[in-house]
């Protein structure tokens, strides 16, 4: 499994915009197609909202990679 520590710049990142700046999704539209596919997961459970608020010490996990949300230090 990958794991990618990602820092946020500000409260939050929405779900789609975190899969595509971590480049695990070539688009905006094929983040917004494998969230609605239920194909991501947040905290381990399977996540359909393509904005949903992810904020620091949230996990999300798609396709054997592992992404941990981190405060901005």
């Amino acid at each position: 499994m990958q794991n990618i520590d990602f820092e946020l710049r500000g409260e939050f990142i929405e779900l789609d915009k975190l899969l595509k700046a971590n480049g695990l999704v070539e688009s905006g539209g094929r983040a917004r197609a494998v969230i609605s596919e239920g194909h991501v997961q947040v905290d381990g459970r399977e996540e359909l909202r393509k904005t949903a608020k992810i904020r620091a010490g949230q996990v999300v996990q798609y396709q054997g990679a592992r992404i941990k949300v981190l405060a901005a230090s």
